[in-house]
């Protein structure tokens, strides 16, 4: 089968499609069929060596929209189901951006109905970090939140989720993305930070700038796991650390059935494209998430 691949780090130049091996499952895994995964700023990490791995092939791909192909032993899948999943890890030899993936069968969950694969493969892992986020901040109803990056993928669903629970939702991000953000359900949109919120989920990693916003006594969370800043004024801080969640992410996908969750699809490469996906990426001024399909 084709994956993509990293041998050296470096710019969108170093990816590579290779062939392997087809992965099997082990018990309680489920090898997927990928009709498409999305790129996400983690893989352009990987890539760039953020997360080591030197002298090692380390595969690409987070997210994963396709059918299961095959079941281990103990596993609640069957061959034919239409699926979306979390392969969660920062050095692997494959990840989902390639023909074929094995996960853990509880990172999996049914694809949503009314969407397409392309669709589908923008959810599990941004949608996943938005409410795992949310989840951290510990917010009631009525309380207020200012979402940076508010425009983003993670961003963009931490808005629609927020909104979703009662919270006074506040977005930041550029003017020019004013309609999106108010769209996705966003109360007030603002363009330059100001104080006073209950909390903020730093989705466009501000870091301290970003906690000034922060009443005394609220919270922050951030989206880089450990890189949280240092607490002031009684201010509570933490970072999300994605964690892949079958049933959480089958409720997410209820969401997107429901019309709460909007699946944003900025452009498509085939995987045999990979390299241009990456420099699209790099690009900038991307709103959705690039998709790779397999063409099969």
């Amino acid at each position: 089968m084709r994956a993509a691949v990293v041998n050296t780090f470096g710019g969108p130049e170093a990816v590579e499609v290779v062939e392997t091996e087809v992965p099997e499952p082990a018990a309680r895994q489920v090898r997927i069929k990928v009709a498409a995964a999305a790129l996400n700023p983690v893989d352009v990490g990987i890539r760039e060596g953020v997360f080591g791995g030197a002298g090692k092939r380390i595969g690409l791909g987070w997210d994963v929209a396709g059918t299961v192909d095959a079941t281990g032993v103990a596993s609640a899948w069957s061959v034919g189901d239409e699926v979306v999943g979390l392969h969660y890890g920062m050095v692997t030899p494959l990840g989902s951006h390639a023909e074929y993936v094995v996960l853990d069968a509880d990172a999996v969950a049914l694809a949503p109905r009314t969407v397409d694969a392309i669709h589908a493969a923008t959810l599990p892992l941004n949608a996943l970090t938005a409410v795992q986020a949310l989840d951290l901040l510990e917010l009631e109803s009525g309380q207020s939140l200012l979402v940076t990056g508010a425009a983003g993928a993670v961003g963009g669903f931490a808005v629609q989720l927020a909104a979703r629970r009662g919270i006074s939702v506040s977005g930041l991000a550029r003017e020019g993305d004013e309609e999106l953000v108010r769209s996705l359900g966003a109360a007030e949109f603002v363009a330059s930070g100001r104080g006073g919120f209950d909390a903020v989920l730093d989705a466009a990693v501000l870091g301290e700038a970003a906690l000034e916003w922060v009443r005394d006594g609220g919270a922050y969370v951030g989206v880089i796991p450990q890189a949280q800043p240092a607490s002031v004024r009684g201010v509570r801080t933490g970072a999300v650390e994605v964690a892949a969640d079958g049933a959480r992410l089958a409720e997410l996908v209820g969401l997107v059935d429901e019309g709460v969750l909007t699946l944003r699809v900025a452009e498509t490469f085939a995987l045999e494209d990979a390299v241009k996906a990456h420099a699209r990426l790099a690009g900038g001024g991307v709103r959705g998430r690039v998709v790779l399909v397999t063409g099969s």
